[in-house]
Formats: C-alpha cells, structure tokens, sequence
C-alpha cells in the first residue's frame, strides 16, 4: 500500500478576515443630514411586547424588559412609556386628614388634580381666620354683657339664698357668718354674736333652744352648701352653651363656605362637618392660641410656636399626591426602591425623649406617586432591598398601597405608630433587568409569573444587513444629537459599524447595546476636539477604541511580557511531540483578551482512561470536564473497534494556577493526545482552538477573534516567519473581524488562518502528514497518521493481554 499524498488546507483570504463597511454606501455627508431613530434598533419584538404591556389594562398585566446590560431598556422603556403617559387622563390627587374618631386611623381623600392644594390652603386659611375670628367673638360687649348676666343670676340666686337663711337664724338667736374658711354658725344674744365663755352664762332653756336651733340650721346650711356647686355647674353649662353659640356664630359661615367648594365631594363634607363640630367643641383651642406663648416646664420650652399648638394639627390637610402641574399619568422611575420609598412611611418627632407622630407625617412612596400612571424599577436593585419585593408583590396583589411601619410590623420598635387608611392602587409596573433574574424569578418565585405576565426581551445584536446598516447610521446621528457631540462624517460612521460587529462577535451582526456605543462616540468626539475637527472622522474613532484597549490592556501585556521573556513557557516555532498551544480568552471586568496556553499529553499502558488533571484536582469547570470526556468517546469510536483501550492518558493546562472552563480546547487537547499516541510532533508555529465531538467534527467556540490576536501577538513580538497561524473551526469563519494589524501580516502572508471542520485536516496541517481514511479492508492507509494511533493502541492491546496471568487467561478459556 502507498503512502498518501498530502493535500494542502486552504487558508482564509484577507477579505474574509475583516468585514468591511464601505462608506460610499452611504448618501449622507455627516450625521447632522439625518433625522433621529424613531424606535429602539434590531429590538421590534421588545417594543412591540413594550406596547402591548403598556396598552392592555388587565390585573397581572405588569412588564419585566429583560437584556443585558447597556441594551438601552430603560430609555426605551421610558420613551414608549411617556408617549402613552401623555395622553391619558391626570389621576387623582390624595390627602390624609385627621380622623376625628379616631386618631390612630388617618383618613384618606380622594379628590380630581390639583383640588387637594386647594383644600390644604383654604383649611390652613379657615385655621387662621378662627385663630383671629373666635377670639374676636368673645371679646364683644354684647358676650361679656351674657356672661355677665348668667354670673349674676347665679350670684343673685346664691345671694338670696344666704338672705334667707340669715334671716330664719336671726329669728332663731343665731348668726350665719362668712369666715376665711367657708360659712358657720354662731350664737346671738341680744343681735350680738357671743362666745362659748358667755354662751355658757345663758339660762339653760335659752342655751338649749339655741343649740336646738342651730342644729336645724345646720342641716339648711348643708342643703344650701349641696345646692352652691349645682347652680354653678348650670351657671357654666349656660355659659359653655353661650360660647357654642358664639363658636357656631364665628364657625358656620366659615365652614358653609369651604363646603359649597366640595358639593359633590361626600367625604370632603364629612370632613368639614367633623372640623366644625370639634371646632365648636375646643373653642378654647383657639382661645389660647391667640397669644403665642409655647408651653414651657421648668423654664424650658417644649417646642416652636407650631409644637406648641399641637391641637390645631388635626384641622390640617396632609397632602400626600398633589397632581396640580401634571400633564398626563405620571410616570415615576424610583431609583433606590427600598421598603419605605416603595410604600411610604410614617416620621417621628421626638418630644420630650418620647416620639410622637401624627397624620401629617405621612410621606408618600413612590406607589402612591405613580399611582393612576406607571412606575420603572431597577429588578435587581428592588430584590436587593429588604423587603421591599415582598411589598411591591403585596401591594400588587391587593391593589392597594397600606403604608405600616416596618420596625412595627417586625415588633422591632413599641411606639405607638398609626394606621392609615389603604388608598387604592392603579398602577403599571415595569421592571428592568438582567434575563437571569427573570429566569430565577420564574422557577422560584410563584407569584412573580402572575404579577409580570409580559416580557420585553432585549436582544443582544442585530443582522448587518443593508437596511440594519442605514438605520445604525441613524442611530449614531440620534446619539451625537442626545449627547451634543460634534457630527461625524460617513467614514467615522463606517468604522462605527465595524467596530460594532466586532463588538457582537460577528461579521454578519451589529452590536444592539448602545452604552458601548455612546460611550465609544462620546471618546471619538473628544479626540475629535484634540484635533481641532468640526467633524469627527475616522482616525478619531480609531484613537477612542485605541485608547480603550490601551486603558484596560495592562494585565494582557503583562501576560505577554512574561510570556517574551520565557516565564511562561510557549512555544511558537519548532516541532514537539504531545504538546499544541491552545488558546483562550481572559475576561477582566468588560475587557477580554486572547492569550496562549501550552497543553501537553502523555500516554501509556493502563486501563483505559483520559486523565483530566484540571478535574482532578478542581480546577477544571463542568464544561471543560465534558471536552476531555468527549476524547474517550472519539478514541474508542475510531480506532480498534474490536479491541478493549488499554492506555492510560493524561491532559493537563500548563502553567495555569487558576479555574478552567469551557470546551474551546477540546480539539487542541485531543490533538495533544493524538499527537503522543503516534509519537509524531506538532508544528508549533500553530496555535489551535476549536470544540469537538465524539466524531471528529470541530464545531464552533466564542472569542475566536480575541483567540487569534492573542497568538498573533506573541508571534509578532518574537518575529513573524511567515510559517505562523492559528486553526479555527469552519463554523467560525463568519465572526471573524479581526485588528488591521492582523489582516496586513496574513494579507502579506507572514501569518495564516485556517478553517478546519474536521480533526484530520487539523492532523494533516499540524503534522504535515496525512490523516487517513479506513480502506475497504477496514484498516487505514499505511504510513497515515492514524494508522500510526491504531498501531500504538494495539500494540497497548497486546502488552496488556501479555500481562495477564496464566490461570487468568485460561479460566478465561474454560468459560469461553
């Protein structure tokens, strides 16, 4: 049998390297010629689910936009958002008042916008005008004469009284005097009050019937003491319904007033005819408040002027929603969504060293702002928050917003706190965040599919198609507009798009999160400005993502310093035997690199077995792990089929002291092995990358453009030779946009890209040896590289079956 002639694999051309983006297809001078972009670019599906979510006005029907970050969610969530917003209707304002019976339990209005102000300043003016009104109406002639009048009833009654009595004890011998300590009884002899030395000197009848007397006279003396606090509690009844009178006077016109603004407005009139019935009832509230003067104790005043009339609080209107300059639904992006700032929260004062609070320390959430109009959250900020979900799902639920204090609610705290009346919620709720939340959301949260029915998924890039490319024109003149950047010139435009399919990692893309792209803008117009251009151009996008690369770039070039100087050993000339380079990508924050690793093999004698020596001692992820498995499934389904595999193999990353993940190395590992089965050597002037499955197909990996310059780095740091390249899979050819640098030296042919899809042509270009098909004898051709691996693997079959014992074989024999 011939040994088979090598056939050469093709290398990609420098057009295939590089997708350019011609700027003549362009009918614009710059971007200040084009209009903004009306939607958000390549994302129909999420506006269109954006709309439907912000249209359909059912329970649930709340929205989770879900992407990565940077798509641009919340401005297009915002956008579409305010549209609808302006064009409905201004939800109503709301108010706490005092709740007349009972304190702890405010109660809530509801009134159309702008009306709550109005009542909070027409009470504060009903508050004044009685401060001054019913001072005033008790301090007339006309009051002081009444009062008067009822003093003096009491006083002639009481005076009439005592004349009676004084005289029916005069009849008797007996005096009724007025002391220092209250009314008594004393002797007469003659009209003469006596003492009890001359008392005793009266004859015994007098003395008798004088004390006779005075003990009935003591028992009318008692009667008129009894009767005394009685008249004077008439006398003040008459006198407190005297100042009602008066009050109601001072109070009804005032109040009457206020009510014909709320005709129509039930539970505003309730409220009026609560305030004026206990206005009517403490008139003396505003009595005392007339002249200023804080409580003290001990010296020390209790508080400011407003502390000090605590008791004309409850006549306040608090104010919660004021909707007085609205202009549409509000719509309320709630930035640190925490369990008070959700749902609101009652304050404290602190009195005394004692916190007391009121109605009118009720504050408003961000429910209540958005209440009647929609409400934008951050989902990983609001599950971040203590609480704070559980209380949005709650709120959502029940359809209305019950503010409690959270130290209550957990019995961290006694105060007593209030209850205020719940308002009913109608709201729209949008959540924005990362696709992984909304995934654990749904598999562990069961509320969460039936409070956030719809989802706006965001896609990460778009197809760079003709169309896609004019639209991404327009979104680069929409962003500079945003951001009053300088207008940039169709060339700058140009190298934009390119930049943006090698920000997608892929040729036939277009990157969709505009953050990276605004900010690679905002860049290109300061240099732009250093070069005193009235346009940006082309050289200054260049000098932006240079200088990207440049910031981040310190722990790559590091890497490829050591690497120079022989610390981290890589090879890129010569031939070794069970050894390729690999190539991996190093991700550091949003800046990822290519960087080369040395994968060795060795084999032997042994039971069979692919050692991962990453797995072994846990560095190796689960990903890499099933790369190095797939190896023992090629090995066994392509050579000696009849025969047990008797090796023992080990893989291992050299010089990697960190995690390993992912399968992108299984095709150079398995060239490694291979490679030692054979014992024939690798080119290592190649790197490789690519996965693979147990038939030998080489399927595609991420990264491969970073993979490539990594290698090519190296190789031109240490000098290209023109026999230097890297092996891609086929599959990967379309994401290929590599640097300019790159595609020079391989257009010059001093570095070479080859696709493969299969393991023997990657054989065939490392080894320089034919890989070899099985013939129809079903062996493969000799001197073939594989014809190579079944030899070694048989010749591993047989010393294994040498090493048996006798008896072992024989027993085996026998049972045959």
């Amino acid at each position: 049998m011939s040994t088979p002639t090598l056939t050469p694999l093709p290398e990609l051309k420098p057009e295939q390297l590089y997708h350019r983006c011609d700027p003549t297809k362009f009918a614009f001078g710059s971007t200040a010629e084009l209009g903004d972009l009306a939607e958000g670019l390549g994302q129909g599906r999420a506006v269109e689910a954006i709309c439907f979510g912000i249209g359909i006005q059912r329970e649930g029907y709340n929205l989770y936009a879900m992407g990565p970050a940077g798509a641009g969610k919340h401005t297009i969530v915002r956008r579409f958002v305010d549209e609808k917003a302006g064009g409905q209707p201004v939800p109503a304002d709301w108010c706490y008042v005092h709740n007349f019976h009972d304190a702890h339990q405010p109660r809530a209005l509801q009134l159309p916008p702008g009306r709550a102000r109005m009542l909070h300043d027409q009470m504060a003016q009903a508050v004044e005008d009685l401060r001054v009104g019913i001072p005033a109406a008790f301090e007339t002639d006309e009051y002081r004469s009444r009062v008067q009048q009822i003093e003096a009833e009491f006083s002639e009654r009481q005076e009439k009284l005592f004349s009676e009595l004084s005289q029916q004890a005069r009849e008797k011998s007996v005096a009724l005097l007025r002391t220092p300590s209250g009314l008594a009884l004393a002797p007469l002899h003659k009209d003469e009050v006596i003492d009890a030395e001359e008392f005793g000197k009266l004859p015994p009848e007098e003395r008798r019937q004088i004390k006779t007397a005075m003990e009935e006279l003591h028992h009318d003396l008692e009667d008129f003491l009894h009767d005394v606090p009685k008249w004077r509690r008439e006398t003040q009844h008459k006198i407190r319904e005297l100042n009602r009178v008066v009050t109601r006077a001072a109070v009804n016109s005032l109040i009457d007033e206020l009510k014909k603004n709320y005709d129509g407005f039930p539970e505003v009139q309730r409220f009026l005819e609560e305030v004026e019935a206990d206005v009517i009832e403490h008139a003396d509230d505003f009595r005392r408040s007339k002249d200023g003067e804080a409580p003290a104790l001990f010296g020390i005043p209790l508080g400011d002027q407003e502390g000090s009339e605590a008791s004309l609080r409850r006549y306040r209107v608090n104010v919660l929603i004021d909707h007085s300059e609205a202009r549409g639904a509000p719509v309320v992006y709630e930035d640190n969504p925490a369990h008070d700032a959700l749902i609101g929260r009652i304050e404290h004062l602190a009195q005394m060293g004692t916190l007391v609070t009121d109605f009118t320390l009720i504050k408003p959430g961000a429910l209540h702002k958005a209440n009647g109009g929609y409400l934008i959250l951050d989902a990983l900020k609001v599950l971040s928050q203590p609480f704070a979900w559980e209380a949005l799902k709650r709120a959502l639920r029940s359809r209305e917003i019950k503010i409690e204090s959270l130290g209550q609610r957990l019995s961290l705290v006694s105060t007593i706190s209030l209850e205020p009346e719940a308002i009913p919620l109608d709201v729209k709720v949008m959540l924005v965040g990362e696709r992984l939340l909304y995934y654990l959301l749904c598999a562990y949260d069961p509320e969460f599919p039936e409070l956030f029915k719809v989802a706006a998924d965001f896609q990460d890039d778009m197809s760079r198609s003709p169309e896609n490319v004019q639209l991404y024109a327009q979104l680069v003149a929409t962003l500079a507009r945003k951001d009053h950047l300088r207008p940039f010139d169709r060339g700058a435009v140009a190298r934009v798009i390119e930049h943006s399919s090698r920000l997608a990692g892929d040729a036939e893309k277009l990157w969709t999160q505009t953050r990276s792209i605004a900010d690679l803008l905002r860049e290109a117009d300061y240099w732009a400005g250093e070069a005193k251009r009235e346009r940006v151009a082309v050289d200054d996008v260049q000098a932006a993502i240079d200088a990207q690369e440049r910031r981040a770039s310190r722990i790559r070039d590091r890497l490829q310093e050591e690497t120079r100087r022989g610390t981290i050993l890589i090879d890129s000339d010569g031939l070794k035997v069970g050894q390729v380079n690999g190539l991996s990508v190093l991700q550091f924050g949003d800046y990822g690199f290519g960087h080369p690793t040395r994968i060795t093999a060795r084999v032997r004698l042994g039971a069979g077995k692919v050692v991962d020596i990453e797995r072994e001692v846990e560095l190796g992820g689960p990903l890499h792990s099933k790369g190095v498995l797939i190896l023992s499934g090629y090995l066994a389904g392509r050579y000696i089929p009849d025969q047990p595999l008797t090796l023992s193999a080990s893989l291992v990353f050299e010089q990697s002291y960190a995690g390993v993940e992912g399968d992108s190395a299984s095709s150079a590992e398995l060239y490694a092995l291979l490679s030692a089965l054979a014992d024939v050597p690798i080119k290592q002037s190649f790197a490789v990358t690519g996965s693979v499955n147990q038939r030998g197909e080489v399927q595609a990996i991420g990264g491969v453009n970073e993979k490539i310059e990594g290698f090519f780095d190296l190789c031109r740091v240490r000098g290209l030779n023109g026999a230097q390249g890297v092996l891609i899979p086929s599959a990967n050819v379309k994401h290929l946009m590599l640097r300019g640098d790159v595609v020079s030296a391989a257009a010059a042919g001093r570095f070479h890209i080859h696709p493969v899809d299969t393991i023997d042509q990657g054989l065939a270009l490392l080894t320089g040896m034919t890989a070899g098909e099985r013939g129809a004898d079903g062996a493969f051709p000799a001197g073939s590289f594989n014809a190579r691996v079944e030899a070694r693997l048989s010749a591993f079959a047989a010393q294994a079956r040498a090493f048996r014992a006798p008896g072992e074989s024989g027993s085996e024999k026998g049972r045959d």
